[in-house]
């Protein structure tokens, strides 16, 4: 069976291993003409880690990713004052059989990369158009020297993200909402950051209409930092655009000096608008089908993009091992009515998770403080982190 995946993200890459393990080789397809890094902080959550040991990798996450000891330790704004702290480690492992980790996803990346052999990446490969019939879909790619290239396959998995080509062979277009916020991200060096910031938490500050949120990653040597703010003008989302960090501290005037070290540790920042999308309609049509951001794109207050990413990956190797080539668009409706049901509570459910985290300071937020006390969290994320990709019908597959 030909399969093409494009797009050379966490994703694809995931498919991609997954397919091999099922027994099933695939081309990945990636546009960019040479690997570098991209993006920053993910969190590791243990639905993500339990695949990842499925194929030899989970215990490899230790050589760069930081296990979290704290999955959220939430603090007021102005003086950081502890609202709570969500214990991890051992009681994480206790109930999940993993501990949730925090790692660039840069490095993450890296691992997915060496352990799948160099000929099923192609870079270089800009998806341009994709075609279909009864028999096979055709890929069409363009390089960065202008050279366009045809690709035959009996499945084509479009994992090219939240602007993703592929997905217009597939489904309706989406439009996408502003939510009126953006995103500021930064990486700063261990040793410029304060001692707050190099512990095994991830930390939340909360304050008027904004949070702020950063942990260590890669083995310690970085400090990811990720602060959510109104947009003002903003509109970009992309990954690679280019913030000021005097904008970025000026958001955050009059915040405990800590948060104001952390910003004036970083020396560039990169910032995005934040856009909402309601659930595609489908995922699948004949033999093209989708996974990752390109399926289910969703705000970032769950933390799970990767990692519902990674159970697609799980799921659809899982359908297409028991398919041949004549039975492509049945193994892919299978995959599609398996996991679009999950990804979408995920994206509704993670909307307006910032309100909670943004009220003014007043007898709301006093009782929001207060409620954190009295949450467990960690078991109340058993729908998410207890989830068995391999097992359909899953007693943890909803809250």
């Amino acid at each position: 069976m030909r399969i093409a995946i494009v797009g050379g993200g966490l994703g694809g890459l995931a498919a991609a291993l997954f397919l091999r393990k099922a027994g099933l080789d695939a081309t990945v397809y990636e546009q960019v003409p040479e690997l570098r890094e991209v993006g920053a902080g993910i969190v590791v959550s243990p639905n993500m880690v339990r695949p990842l040991r499925k194929i030899g990798l989970g215990e490899k996450l230790s050589a760069f990713a930081v296990r979290l000891e704290a999955a959220w330790e939430f603090r007021r704004w102005t003086d950081g004052r502890v609202l709570f702290v969500q214990p991890m480690g051992d009681e994480c492992e206790r109930l999940y059989g993993t501990h949730c980790y925090v790692a660039h996803r840069a490095d993450l990346v890296a691992l997915l990369q060496r352990a799948l052999p160099q000929h099923p990446l192609r870079l270089d490969h800009r998806c341009i158009d994709v075609a279909q019939n009864e028999h096979e879909a055709e890929l069409t790619f363009a390089s960065a020297g202008g050279r366009t290239t045809k690709v035959a396959a009996d499945v084509v998995i479009g994992a090219d993200g939240i602007h993703s080509l592929v997905s217009r062979a597939v489904a309706r277009q989406i439009d996408a909402r502003f939510s009126g916020l953006c995103a500021f991200r930064c990486l700063v060096p261990a040793e410029k950051a304060p001692e707050i910031a190099l512990r095994p938490v991830q930390t939340l500050w909360l304050g008027p209409g904004r949070h702020f949120v950063h942990y260590p990653i890669s083995a310690g040597r970085l400090v990811n930092v990720v602060a959510i703010v109104p947009a003002g003008n903003w509109r970009n989302e992309s990954w690679t655009a280019d913030g000021e960090i005097s904008d970025l501290s000026a958001q955050f005037e009059g915040w405990d000096h800590r948060v104001q070290q952390l910003i004036r540790s970083a020396a560039s920042t990169k910032r995005w608008a934040m856009y909402d999308r309601d659930p595609l309609e489908r995922w699948s049509e004949g033999r093209i089908t989708l996974l990752g951001d390109a399926a289910h794109a969703m705000l970032p207050f769950f933390a799970q993009g990767a990692a519902q990413a990674i159970e697609d990956a799980v799921v659809l190797a899982d359908c297409l091992q028991i398919a041949d080539a004549g039975s492509v668009p049945q193994a892919l409706q299978r995959y599609e009515a398996i996991r679009r049901p999950r990804t979408s509570q995920v994206q509704r459910m993670s909307r307006g998770r910032e309100v909670r985290n943004h009220l003014p300071d007043g007898p709301e937020q006093e009782r929001r403080d207060r409620e954190f006390a009295s949450g467990d969290p960690l078991r109340q994320s058993a729908w998410l982190y207890g989830y068995d990709a391999e097992r359909v019908d899953n007693p943890l597959s909803s809250p």
